[in-house]
């Protein structure tokens, strides 16, 4: 058989023919066939012949190749820049092959210059995508070469056993992904087999077969979902509130945080009717204060949990306060009074005006789960809750505690 039925018979295989159905093609025998792939087809292909690539028109190899010992033109920018071998790249290749079989004396460096790369790389070439019998086809080439680029690595959590126990005790604690891929990247600058992705985490808590943490640990997420949600759902409208103090009227300062002691604040619902929890947070430093509601939580009972709470705070940190139109605030004006603060309402149906306490409450719920009694919830418990967020590493205070935010203000009053 000529070496055209040959290429035309392993063309045919490479673009996705079945073997019988090839050599039926290229009208050959299927015995013969079968010889011919045992013998010349690559060794990652004999269980599984091709799919896609193949020969393609050579026109260029009708020019005589370039002399031995010819000046060559110096290399090109594209020649210098790393790139991946066509499909015509490797007929060529092929070609020149099948000429040099026949006693043509062309180098590799001949080669190389005909396809503008080097001819190191069409050494590695041949050698790696020969057959055993040495013959080089240009579609099974192509595609063994695509096959062997893909490379499926294996999901870095799974060969990291000791990373995924560092992020189950940091979710533990109630860190984010988020939080936990930014201290990995900090911690391991230069080990990217210690660090992961926020993504890869989601993955592997979302995705089955994408990781080894615990089946359970997207309790620990704010949001305590088993699956994602997609986005873009309504969103709860609020009830409606009479206006006092609007947020229009709040100082500039409070909004760009360039002053500390403006604080936000809202209320963490248990169940239905059960005990709730208040939340303060100050803006520039995103320090919390939890205010222990046991019984009701009502006008008076707020009123009087904030006061005792924010009383013993420096005066320059009692600068103003901002809630949503909830009725539990009606006695805005005792706030006022006994703090020597002034209170301001947001808009109807914006929660996101307060939108540093709208995320810390997400942060809360991982102690005060969503539907849960929080009656259980002691003065004491609150305080060690409070004490734990605000020991958390936050990446806008490039990763200082607000803990550690707010002492500086206490100790340093005049730099504040």
């Amino acid at each position: 058989m000529s070496d055209e039925v040959r290429e035309r018979f392993f063309d045919r295989v490479a673009e996705g023919w079945s073997l019988a159905a090839a050599a039926g093609e290229a009208g050959v025998a299927k015995q013969s066939a079968w010889e011919w792939w045992r013998e010349s087809a690559p060794v990652s292909l004999k269980l599984m012949p091709g799919k896609r690539g193949g020969l393609v028109d050579v026109v260029l190899l009708l020019d005589p190749p370039p002399t031995a010992g010819a000046a060559s033109d110096p290399p090109t920018p594209d020649r210098l820049r790393r790139r991946v071998l066509t499909s015509e790249d490797r007929a060529v290749i092929a070609a020149c092959v099948r000429r040099r079989a026949q006693g043509d004396p062309i180098t590799l460096e001949e080669i190389g210059a005909l396809i503008d790369r080097d001819k190191s790389v069409v050494s590695r070439e041949i050698k790696r995508n020969s057959g055993p019998d040495g013959s080089y086809h240009a579609g099974l080439a192509h595609h063994n070469a695509v096959q062997a680029r893909k490379r499926p690595k294996e999901f870095r959590l799974v060969a990291n056993p000791g990373l995924c126990r560092r992020i189950e005790a940091w979710m533990d604690d109630g860190w984010s992904p988020k939080l936990i891929a930014t201290i990995l990247k900090r911690d391991f600058p230069h080990m990217i087999m210690e660090r992961v992705s926020h993504e890869t985490i989601y993955q592997a808590l979302y995705v089955q077969t994408r990781g080894e943490l615990r089946k359970d640990l997207y309790r620990q997420l704010s949001t305590i979902r088993p699956r994602r949600k997609p986005q873009g759902s309504p969103k709860r409208a609020n009830s409606p509130y009479k206006e006092a103090f609007k947020i229009s009227q709040r100082p500039a300062e409070a909004r760009d945080r360039a002053v500390p002691g403006h604080w936000e604040g809202d209320l963490v619902m248990g169940v239905a009717g059960g005990v709730a929890v208040g939340t303060l947070v100050e803006r520039s430093t995103r320090f919390t204060i939890l205010l222990h509601l046991p019984g009701r939580h009502d006008a008076d009972s707020v009123a009087a949990a904030m006061i005792r709470e924010m009383a013993d705070l420096p005066e320059h940190l009692r600068q103003s306060l901002t809630w949503d139109r909830g009725t539990e605030l009606a006695r805005y004006d005792k706030i006022q009074l006994d703090l020597d603060m002034p209170v301001y309402f947001c808009d109807p149906h914006s929660p996101w005006q307060r939108g540093t306490n709208e995320n810390t409450n997400r942060l809360l719920r991982h102690w005060l789960t969503k539907g849960t009694d929080l009656s259980r919830f002691t003065a004491a418990d609150l305080r060690r809750i409070a004490a734990t967020l605000n020991a958390r590493p936050r990446p806008t205070l490039n990763l200082q505690t607000p803990a550690q935010a707010l002492d500086a203000l206490l100790t340093k009053p005049a730099a504040a």
